[in-house]
């Protein structure tokens, strides 16, 4: 696969939430949390914070909005909810608090899906966007396709030593839009 580890940089580790997001999980059930803490750990990254809501609208984008107004959280992943059931509106979550999204993530994660599960991947409405300086990557609700994520796309973008480039370099920049409009 291309891209390095460049070692002459320091790590830096990211400040990261997970939100789960069922309807019939709790956080004793919740394998695909709990697989993406455990990356998120193994990676050297600070888990700041974890919750479960339901499959709501409201519960989402509120605790979506919590997370992206907490200048501890840089990143949140959630799982859950990027269906195409009637239930399914994490995407939808996103999209209210989005201030850029960032297509080709979703894109990746299905083309990699592909090579894994086939023509099921398109079932997927994975996503992701970038909300007052913070990202947010919504993914699959099942712990392989959360483990597929990590492992094959954040583990490296959130890594400021991969090159050629990365999405933990940007973070100083994400909000630089701000004080032009000011």
């Amino acid at each position: 696969m291309p891209g390095r580890i460049d070692e002459s940089i320091p790590f830096r580790p990211l400040r990261i939430a997970i939100l789960t997001v069922s309807d019939s999980r709790d956080r004793t059930t919740d394998r695909s949390g709990d697989v993406l803490e455990a990356c998120v750990r193994d990676a050297g990254h600070e888990l700041v914070a974890r919750d479960l809501v339901r499959d709501e609208l409201h519960q989402i984008t509120a605790k979506l909005r919590a997370w992206i107004d907490d200048p501890k959280v840089e990143v949140v992943l959630t799982t859950g909810g990027t269906g195409v059931t009637g239930r399914d509106v994490t995407p939808e979550a996103l999209a209210a608090v989005a201030e850029k999204r960032i297509p080709g993530f979703g894109e990746l994660f299905r083309w990699l899906s592909y090579g894994k599960i086939g023509t099921s991947t398109i079932q997927s409405r994975a996503d992701a966007a970038v909300a007052r300086g913070t990202y947010i990557f919504c993914l699959p609700g099942s712990p392989g396709a959360c483990r597929d994520a990590w492992e094959l796309i954040l583990r490296e973008q959130l890594d400021i030593r991969h090159r050629p480039c990365n999405f933990a370099e940007l973070l100083p920049r994400l909000r630089e839009h701000e004080a032009r409009q000011g």
